[in-house]
C-alpha cells in the first residue's frame, strides 16, 4: 500500500506533508532525513505529519482545544517544537482536504495550542504566542565579525544580530558560532537582520537542524520583536500594536505585536503538488 504525500510551502520555506489522521504511520528520524532530501528523497525544508490531536499521545492533553496536530519534524529528522510557516501550510492542507473551511482554526503543537486564520483571499494569520526574552545573551560571529544577538524565544530559540549587509552571515550552511555555548544548550535558529524602512527590515537565517532556509515564520516573528526592542517600542507600555514588514529570500511576511503580547503573523501558504510515496522504498528508510 503506498503512502500518501504533498508538498507545499510558505513563503518558499517548503514541507513533505504526510496526512495520517490515526498516526498509524512510522516516521523515524533516518526516515524523514531521507525524505526531505533533495536527491535521495521528495526535498523540503521540513516534513509537517497532520495527525488527529486524539491519537498522538504529545497532543491528547490538547485535543479539547484542536482537533489537529501538526507532528513537525526538521529536515535532519529531529523533532521540532514548532514552525510558524509550517502551521500556515498545515492550515491550508486542512482546508483543501476538506477538514475545515475558511476562518478559525486551532491547532496543536509542541509549542502549545496555535491559533489560524484562513482568510478568504487566501493569506493565513496565525497567533504566535507570545515572545519571551531571556536576559542571557549571547555573541554570534562569522569570519572576522562579531555582533550582539538578541535572545528571543518564540517557543523555539532565536539569536537576533543587526548587521550592516546580508552577505556578512556568509554561506549559513552550517550554525554560525555562538558564545557562551550555555545560553542555547539546544543549539538555536540565527537570523540576521538589515533595516530596509521605517519599520521595514530584511533577514537571512540559519534554522537549527536545517540550515539556511528561505523563509522562517518564528524567525521572522523573533525579528519583529527584537527590532521593535531596538527601536524603543513595547506594546505592553506604549498601549499601541507595532506591526513590522519582514523580507525573507522567499517572500514578504507582517508581523504584529499586540497589547497583550500577542504575535501575530500574516502570510501565504501554497500546496504545489500531491502523490504517493512507495511502500517497498519506504520501508526500507524505517529498516
Amino acid at each position: 500500500m503506498s503512502i500518501a504525500f504533498l508538498k507545499g510551502h510558505g513563503t518558499q520555506n517548503d514541507f513533505v506533508i504526510v496526512p495520517d489522521p490515526d498516526n498509524a504511520i512510522e516516521l523515524s528520524p533516518g526516515a524523514v532525513a531521507v525524505l526531505c532530501d533533495r536527491r535521495a528523497g521528495l526535498g523540503a525544508d521540513g516534513l509537517l505529519h497532520v495527525v488527529r490531536s486524539a491519537a498522538h499521545p504529545e497532543a491528547k492533553d490538547m485535543a479539547d482545544e484542536a482537533e489537529w496536530f501538526m507532528d513537525y519534524r526538521n529536515g535532519d529528522g529531529s523533532v521540532a517544537e514548532m514552525c510558524g510557516n509550517g502551521v500556515r501550510v498545515f492550515a491550508h492542507y486542512l482546508q483543501q482536504a476538506g477538514h475545515v473551511e475558511a476562518g478559525d482554526l486551532a491547532v496543536a503543537t509542541r509549542g502549545g495550542v496555535k491559533r489560524a486564520h484562513i482568510a478568504k483571499n487566501g493569506d493565513i494569520t496565525v497567533s504566535m504566542g507570545k515572545a519571551r526574552l531571556p536576559e542571557e545573551q549571547a555573541t554570534v560571529t562569522v569570519g572576522g565579525n562579531s555582533w550582539p544577538a538578541l535572545n528571543v524565544n518564540m517557543g523555539n530559540p532565536h539569536a537576533v544580530a543587526f548587521v550592516e549587509d546580508l552577505d556578512q552571515a556568509g554561506n549559513l550552511f552550517t550554525p554560525p558560532p555562538f558564545a557562551p555555548a550555555e545560553v542555547y544548550p539546544d543549539g538555536v535558529n540565527v537570523e540576521f537582520v538589515v533595516d530596509r524602512g521605517e519599520r521595514h527590515v530584511a533577514m537571512r537565517v540559519h534554522e537549527r537542524g536545517v540550515g539556511e532556509t528561505r523563509s522562517c515564520g518564528t524567525g521572522a516573528c523573533a525579528v519583529a520583536v527584537a527590532t521593535a526592542r531596538r527601536d524603543g517600542l513595547d506594546p505592553a507600555v506604549t498601549g499601541a500594536p507595532v506591526t513590522y514588514t519582514i523580507d525573507l529570500p522567499g517572500g514578504r511576511l507582517q508581523i504584529t505585536e499586540r497589547v497583550d503580547g500577542e504575535i501575530e503573523m500574516t502570510g501565504p501558504a501554497v500546496i504545489v503538488a500531491e502523490g504517493e510515496i512507495s511502500s517497498d522504498w519506504f520501508e526500507t528508510l524505517n529498516a
